[in-house]
């Protein structure tokens, strides 16, 4: 009687009692009460089971042989139920046991590859699969793997994407999933359409572990997106919002500090190089050396903090140099950005001008404005590569159609402060005559000016536009938006960051240059 009392009063206690299959897992839960709606179980899902990304739910219904049938009202789940986590996003993340790959360096070497290199597994993995491959040649058969060496797979291909991106977008983990089951064919899954979806599906949950391994030991790149909403803090931000992450191309979006070294100590290495900075001769390469040092304490400042342009500027005078600019912009996207800009857009000079020519031979608006730049570049005495530089800086806006009031502007030598005030982002020419005319191969000077600042000047357009690029990265600013075209050809075709989709104008200018 005693026993049989004791079995009821668990049952009374817990209500409901459920299976929740994750992708390469299966947990059990217990609620003493019905949840009020399917989102109210979402979330305490997230709560108990430590997820951390958007999914929707499917349970397994008794009514139809226990197939799979999306959740939409609670009502309809059995006391009794198994269902199943469908991650909607890329940004989640779930508690895991995972050994991490080595992260004694927190600075990552390389931007994520176009062609993703399917990484060495385990021995007995490697051996089985490559006895699935050749049964799969004969017969077509798949290979049936183990949970362990799946496990194994997942983990290894988790790690090694993890090295080049935190954050890898739906795109990039879809690319890892092709490419594994296109080295290994005896992984496709003949269910899927495309014979890959489930392993993209687990690998969505396998970067989500990493992540929140990562977040727990304290890895500033994913910690600063910890704190949003759960049950115990519903008034914090939803864990899908304002996600800060690498947006275009950043390989060290946000290091750790190294190697015993914290905060205050780093602040002492930023007062000596803001002392350097001041002197007349510097030590340029112990500028360097302690720009290097103090690379993720920027990063930090410039995630987290959010500072205006002015502010961050004198805290680090020594970003107002061209070369540790650039430095800069290489700690970030491990890019030489001179290098490779210059020597792609001297490549494509000779199609360009020859595009500009085309498109200011016909009539409209865009053609006449094509046409006077390049009446003014014709009558130049001397056409060198940095007049052409030029001119198809000034062209590419036209050619994208993008709307450049306010970004290129020109003044005389006598009146140039005027032309910096509501100038967010611009370009601003000084000239000693004829500032009316639409380009100028001979200023006085160009001068970078941001939020109506100017930080940098240099002799010619095409160097002022260069480190103006570099500026965005290095302070991590949006493109200005009338220009954002412009800068997108810049990233994505110049200098060849984010093979992702192309808007339309973009697309046709380097299909014209293709």
């Amino acid at each position: 009687m005693e026993a049989f009392k004791s079995t009821s009063a668990s049952t009374v206690s817990c209500a409901m009692i459920l299976r929740v299959v994750e992708a390469d897992r299966a947990r059990k839960v217990k609620l003493s009460t019905q949840p009020a709606s399917v989102s109210a179980l979402i979330q305490i899902l997230k709560d108990q089971l430590q997820l951390d990304l958007e999914f929707s739910l499917q349970y397994e219904d008794p009514d139809f042989n226990n197939q799979l049938t999306s959740l939409d009202d609670i009502n309809e789940l059995p006391q009794k139920a198994v269902v199943h986590i469908l991650p909607v996003q890329s940004d989640g993340s779930t508690t895991s046991t995972e050994i991490l790959s080595d992260v004694s360096n927190p600075e990552r070497s390389k931007m994520c590859p176009r062609d993703f290199p399917i990484p060495q597994f385990s021995y007995d993995v490697e051996l089985r699969l490559r006895q699935g491959n050749d049964e799969f040649e004969k017969s077509g058969k798949g290979l049936k793997l183990t949970r362990d060496q799946k496990h194994d797979i997942l983990e290894k291909l988790g790690s090694t994407m993890y090295d080049f991106k935190a954050y890898p977008d739906d795109k990039q983990i879809g690319k890892v999933a092709e490419a594994l089951v296109t080295k290994h064919p005896c992984l496709k899954e003949p269910g899927s359409d495309t014979g890959w979806n489930g392993w993209k599906t687990s690998l969505k949950f396998k970067m989500g572990n990493l992540r929140n391994k990562m977040r727990k030991i304290g890895c500033l790149e994913v910690t600063v997106n910890a704190g949003k909403r759960s049950q115990g803090h519903p008034e914090n931000e939803p864990s899908h919002s304002k996600i800060k992450k690498p947006r275009r191309s950043e390989v060290n979006y946000l290091p750790n500090f190294p190697q015993g070294e914290d905060e205050a100590s780093l602040e002492t290495v930023r007062q000596e190089i803001a002392v350097e900075v001041q002197k007349t001769e510097k030590n340029t390469s112990l500028i360097h050396k302690n720009m290097e040092k103090t690379f993720a304490l920027r990063r930090q400042n410039i995630v987290s903090g959010s500072p205006s342009v002015n502010e961050f500027l004198n805290l680090w005078p020594a970003l107002r140099i061209t070369s540790e600019l650039f430095a800069e912009y290489q700690r970030v996207t491990n890019e030489n950005l001179p290098n490779k800009f210059y020597a792609q857009l001297d490549y494509l000079l000779p199609c360009l001008m020859t595009i500009l020519r085309q498109k200011a031979s016909k009539t409209g608006k865009t053609a006449d404005t094509l046409a006077n730049l390049l009446k003014v570049h014709d009558e130049q005495e001397l056409h060198d590569v940095n007049s052409r530089r030029t001119t198809v800086i000034r062209g590419l806006p036209v050619l994208l159609r993008d709307k450049d009031i306010g970004f290129f502007r020109t003044t005389l030598i006598d009146n140039p402060e005027v032309l910096t005030e509501d100038a967010p982002v611009s370009l601003l020419t000084v000239v000693h005559e004829n500032a009316a005319a639409p380009i100028h191969y001979d200023p006085v000077r160009v001068s970078v000016v941001l939020e109506n600042e100017v930080v940098t000047t240099h002799s010619q357009l095409p160097e002022a536009f260069l480190v103006l690029f570099g500026f965005m990265y290095a302070l991590h600013l949006k493109y200005p938006k009338g220009l954002a075209k412009t800068f997108e050809f810049v990233q994505k075709v110049l200098l060849g960051m984010d093979d992702g989709k192309l808007s339309p104008s973009v697309q046709t200018l380097k299909n014209e240059l293709m």
